[in-house]
């Protein structure tokens, strides 16, 4: 389980994961800063120095690059708005040299292209302004560990149609749907949290029951914006199932029994869970599957 993985109201045991963790990590990891605002910078120095890390700093993106092909970092922090470049050109001459290298972006609000570049750059996780020093912790710890979303696929990609590949690992699924909530930002607080929710559930699904955690495997995604929904797909490898028969999940526990799938899942050595297909029901406007059941479309209109 990573960091994110934790439940959010588990915060006594988020703090000390991040504890143990990074006094693990912190004491072999290089993590090289490249941004222009002074402010910012400072306080994500201080904040990853506070916890142990060797850290490297640039102004601009040329000299993070010319930096990068002297020194061997584990991670790159770099913000989309640098002086000389922006983030995603930055990100597409690192992978001239350096293409398996892990790296985290600084995205500003309301600007899609930075999501759409990270994607096809292949980043490891983003931190949408302003974010707090637990968001930064958070998001250096888990992607120190591992960075599945880099195996992530861009089909086609433009901020109101995107088409994805994403591989078949649960710890792909946070970052991802972070990056894509950012295309969602002109929506209602209140919506966006019920189409993120949703999204995260049946995607989890999808891995889990159709792909069966194998990375090697894909998890065919679509998100489109239009004028007054949000829609996405969500295909995965699987041979399908019929969704009204589901004794690992709420939605297919017998009403004399609503937590029953709970003893099933745990025989199955799932993870806790199983509300996908119910919550969806209840926060989205509509859930279809296709004839196999591997296939589902779900709409959200504002």
């Amino acid at each position: 389980m990573t960091y994110q993985e934790l439940p959010q109201d588990h915060h006594d045991l988020r703090d000390e994961w991040f504890l143990i963790t990074s006094e693990v990590i912190a004491a072999m990891k290089r993590i090289i800063i490249i941004g222009d605002e002074s402010s910012l910078m400072m306080s994500i120095f201080e904040t990853l120095d506070r916890h142990g890390f060797s850290l490297l700093y640039a102004h601009k993106g040329q000299q993070g690059l010319d930096l990068l092909a002297r020194e061997q970092v584990d991670l790159v922090i770099v913000d989309f708005n640098l002086p000389d470049m922006d983030g995603i050109e930055f990100l597409r001459r690192l992978r001239r040299n350096h293409p398996s290298q892990r790296c985290v972006m600084l995205t500003p609000p309301g600007v899609p292209e930075a999501v759409i570049g990270a994607l096809r750059e292949h980043f490891c996780d983003i931190l949408p302004k302003p974010f707090s020093p637990d968001d930064l912790r958070d998001v250096v710890a888990s992607t120190l560990i591992k960075c599945p979303i880099a195996g992530v696929a861009v089909v086609s990609a433009k901020p109101d149609w995107i088409e994805l590949l994403v591989p078949c690992d649960l710890s792909a699924v946070a970052p991802l749907q972070k990056a894509l909530a950012e295309l969602e930002s002109d929506i209602p607080q209140e919506t966006r949290e019920a189409i993120d929710l949703t999204f995260r559930e049946l995607l989890n699904n999808a891995i889990e029951h159709g792909g069966k955690h194998d990375p090697r495997k894909y998890v065919e995604v679509s998100f489109t914006k239009l004028k007054r929904a949000i829609v996405y797909l969500i295909k995965d490898p699987g041979e399908g199932f019929d969704p009204l028969r589901l004794p690992h999940a709420a939605q297919g526990a017998a009403e004399d029994d609503p937590l029953g799938h709970f003893a099933e899942r745990d025989a199955q050595g799932l993870r806790a869970g199983g509300f996908g297909i119910l919550l969806a029901k209840n926060l989205v406007d509509e859930v279809i599957y296709n004839e196999h059941g591997n296939k589902l479309m779900f709409i959200k209109y504002f």
